[in-house]
């Protein structure tokens, strides 16, 4: 089966910096792949790159198999959802039917529930919005336009916590309605941690991270208590953090817990906390070489 997107080699240089430096990945469809790291690392490079905005200095991408660069046929099959999204001078009414013309599986229904939900006035212009309007407005066409391969660059920026939850759970159901490959790339980690089937860490262009979500949940722990005790279960394993205040040291151990180290833990009264997915991608930022969790290639 041909993936929805395949690159290789993959890189890109500007004239005072490497912005990708020999990335490589496959991602299949159906999927919601979680494109995460530090600001600077890359992603929306990649996701301009991915959406035949930008050329590649070398390697090569693939979308469902073809070069998606100036290819109308490709293009049509996936949408790009950027944070510093830009409009011609159009009321929100005509961006929306212009969105509906340029995608095949335009859905009006869902683009009508989401203006409402989002509480979008289709006769005001665009250039009017608040930046939350807009950003509304962008993850409305996102949305309605169930494209093939839907790209999100910082979807929620300036969205409130209550508009946030709700494009998480319209974009939950409507992909369990509608399966697709979905890329999001977020700041907000741990908000979307729970959509999330592969989680892809870019660290200074570099691909450092490329694994199943479900394969990283539960690999790191936080472990608190008196110094003592903290050592005697830590003792041989890998740790990535370190921190003792008085009499009570906290340390990052990875390495996924069995009963027994439970039981140790329960029995020096050792408090245990599940590292993040937002914590995991720092530490692998920080010191890949030592979490044990390394990128995948591909042949």
């Amino acid at each position: 089966m041909t993936p929805a997107i395949s690159a290789a080699g993959l890189e890109r240089r500007y004239r005072d910096h490497r912005a990708l430096t020999d990335v490589a990945f496959e991602v299949d469809t159906p999927c919601i792949t979680g494109l995460l790291g530090r600001n600077g690392a890359g992603k929306s490079t990649l996701l301009r790159i991915l959406a035949g905005q930008e050329f590649a200095t070398a390697g090569h991408v693939r979308v469902f198999g073809a070069e998606p660069l100036e290819d109308d046929t490709v293009l049509r099959r996936m949408i790009l959802v950027r944070e510093d999204q830009t409009y011609p001078d159009l009321r929100v009414r005509h961006a929306v039917a212009a969105a509906a013309l340029l995608y095949p599986n335009w859905d009006a229904d869902l683009a009508g529930t989401l203006l409402d939900a989002y509480d979008l006035p289709p006769a005001r212009p665009v250039k009017k919005l608040s930046r939350g309007m807009r950003t509304a407005l962008g993850l409305t066409i996102g949305l309605a336009a169930r494209a093939e391969l839907t790209l999100f660059d910082e979807p929620c920026a300036g969205l409130d916590g209550v508009a946030r939850a709700l494009f998480y759970d319209q974009l939950l159901a409507d992909y369990a309605a509608h399966p697709r490959c979905i890329v999001l790339s977020t700041h907000l980690i741990d908000e979307a941690a729970e959509l999330l089937d592969r989680v892809l860490v870019l660290d200074r262009g570099r691909l450092i991270l490329d694994a199943p979500a479900d394969d990283l949940r539960g690999t790191m722990t936080s472990v608190t208590g008196p110094a003592d005790s903290v050592e005697r279960l830590i003792a041989g394993r890998t740790t990535l953090d370190r921190r003792t205040m008085g009499t009570r040291t906290t340390a990052v151990m990875v390495g996924r817990l069995d009963d027994r180290d439970r039981e140790l833990a329960d029995h020096l009264r050792l408090r245990l906390e599940r590292v993040t997915l937002q914590q995991l991608a720092g530490y692998a930022a920080e010191q890949h070489d030592r979490t044990g969790l390394t990128a995948a290639r591909t042949p």
